[in-house]
């Protein structure tokens, strides 16, 4: 298994955990619960697919710096808090649906991480 197939898989699922959790946001929040989970699913996975393409350049570069690379993890995380706060203030997404929608991407993450362990463990056999 590559990084590539690992950050599709890890999209793959997340993308889908989003879709089924918005359909019960909008169901039980209106457009707000709906639009969070979206809003926030697609963040993560949006920083989630930055991260990967980071990590892959700076793997494939050899050794560099630590200050562009910390720098450019406090902007990502700082426009994802931007992002979010405009959606809140706005009025377009719920906090706790945006929260749900992003925690999709972690728990998506664990999955592929428990299979894969599970098919390499059972390749050695």
């Amino acid at each position: 298994m590559t990084a590539r197939d690992l950050t599709t898989g890890v999209t793959r699922q997340a993308a889908i955990a989003v879709l089924v959790a918005a359909i019960a946001g909008g169901w039980l929040g209106g457009a707000p619960g709906a639009l969070g989970v979206v809003a926030g699913g697609a963040l993560g996975i949006a920083g989630f697919r930055v991260l990967a393409a980071r990590v892959g350049a700076l793997t494939a570069a050899g050794p560099t710096l630590t200050a562009p690379w910390m720098v450019l993890a406090g902007l990502r995380f700082t426009a994802i808090a931007g992002v979010a706060a405009l959606l809140f203030v706005a009025g377009w997404a719920h906090p706790v649906a945006w929260l749900a929608g992003y925690s999709a991407l972690p728990l998506a993450l664990v999955v592929q991480g428990l299979r894969l362990a599970r098919e390499e463990s059972t390749s050695w056999t």
